[in-house]
């Protein structure tokens, strides 16, 4: 386990799911949580069961005044930012593009990809105040591959890969690194917004033959997050159980 003491780690979508994963392990690293999350009731009953000073935000990362409120709240509390995980996400709708309503495409791209935007940009002064930072977000593998029936999700978690590349580039002369993951599936509350049929798709298509499990992937995240990372940026992590071809 690396050492996070003495550094403070945001993590949107960290009530529960990958985000409260990644929170629980960053934490047991050392590090000061914030969780982010629409849901505040959730958040706080997390915050509450890991204990220490982890503090948790109601945020909406698809509005920018909120999100930027948020940052400033979590700087005034903490004192400093190091770490952002960016887990916020929805599945959307699950419809061909020809049925899909032009409303649910645009609002899953404003939480998936303006909200990675709106939350990276969020911390990048701080970061690059500090000398020193570390971004995961989180797309997947429909990202890369697209997931027929998911058009607004595949293409949003494609652009938050390129936006990772981008930022990645940006901030390459720091010690500021700026990576995502491609999980596939894992079974979290997202389910719950996907018909049965989407699901069994979805594990058809995973060699190793069933879903990730949310510490996987927070194993994965948190060495992201750790300062033995000090060369990767830029860069695309797969979690896909043998799915990925490239």
């Amino acid at each position: 386990m690396s050492n996070f003491e003495g550094q403070v780690a945001i993590i949107t979508g960290g009530a529960q799911g990958i985000g409260r994963a990644a929170a629980e392990m960053l934490q047991n690293g050392g590090a000061r949580v914030v969780l982010w999350d629409m849901d505040l009731e959730l958040a706080q009953s997390t915050a509450a069961e890991m204990g220490g000073d982890t503090l948790a935000f109601a945020v909406d990362v698809s509005d920018w005044a909120n999100v930027q409120a948020a940052a400033a709240a979590t700087q005034e509390a903490t004192g400093r930012i190091d770490i952002m995980v960016n887990s916020a996400g929805i599945a959307g709708d699950v419809e061909t593009v020809e049925n899909y309503p032009v409303d649910h495409f645009a609002h899953v791209v404003a939480v998936n990809l303006l909200g990675t935007f709106h939350t990276n940009k969020a911390v990048v002064s701080a970061m690059r105040a500090q000398g020193y930072g570390r971004i995961v977000n989180i797309a997947s593998i429909a990202g890369k591959e697209g997931n027929p029936n998911a058009s607004a999700y595949s293409a949003s978690k494609a652009g938050v890969i390129g936006f990772t590349k981008s930022l990645g580039k940006e901030l390459s002369d720091l010690d500021i690194a700026v990576n995502c993951v491609t999980p596939a599936a894992a079974r979290t509350r997202i389910f719950d917004q996907m018909t049965q049929a989407h699901i069994d798709f979805m594990l058809s298509k995973i060699p190793r033959g069933r879903f990730l499990e949310v510490d996987e992937a927070a194993a994965m995240i948190t060495w992201l997050c750790s300062k033995e990372n000090s060369f990767t940026t830029g860069a695309v992590f797969d979690l896909s159980g043998g799915r990925a071809t490239y």
